[in-house]
């Protein structure tokens, strides 16, 4: 495939709204002189925007995957998730899973000092080994 036929075949695929709504006011432009109706301008602009845009718009969405389980245990922080991630998928073993645990929470330490009211650090740990728990049984 050509560059030019690549990127028409990605618009197509990625813009397609965009291409439809061209089409249809091209078309509504073109009903009245075809037709020499001049109501057929608004008509065909109405039912081509209002009406099959937004049904060929639902109808393509995509559908979401269920992933509702990976959303509940997720803490919020990246680099814990990571690390309990490579833990679950057997990556790391507990030792080293607990000691890169404890280095991740001594920065975390250090970065919730100036938050007095906030005890960020224990319910991070409190979450970590309910989660390292669960991953046992």
């Amino acid at each position: 495939m050509t560059g030019l036929a690549r990127r028409v075949a990605w618009n197509l695929r990625h813009r397609w709204r965009r291409v439809f709504a061209l089409c249809v006011v091209g078309a509504g432009v073109a009903a009245p002189l075809l037709t020499g109706l001049w109501w057929t301008l608004p008509l065909v602009w109405f039912f081509g925007l209002f009406i099959a845009l937004p049904v060929l718009h639902v109808l393509t969405k995509p559908v979401p995957e269920d992933d509702a389980d990976e959303d509940e245990h997720a803490t919020g922080d990246p680099a814990l998730d990571a690390l309990r991630e490579r833990y679950a998928n057997g990556d790391i073993d507990e030792r080293e899973f607990e000691r890169k645990l404890d280095r991740l929470l001594e920065t975390e330490d250090a970065e919730t000092v100036d938050d007095p009211a906030g005890d960020v650090a224990d319910r991070v740990r409190e979450g970590v080994r309910r989660e390292v728990e669960r991953l046992r049984e």
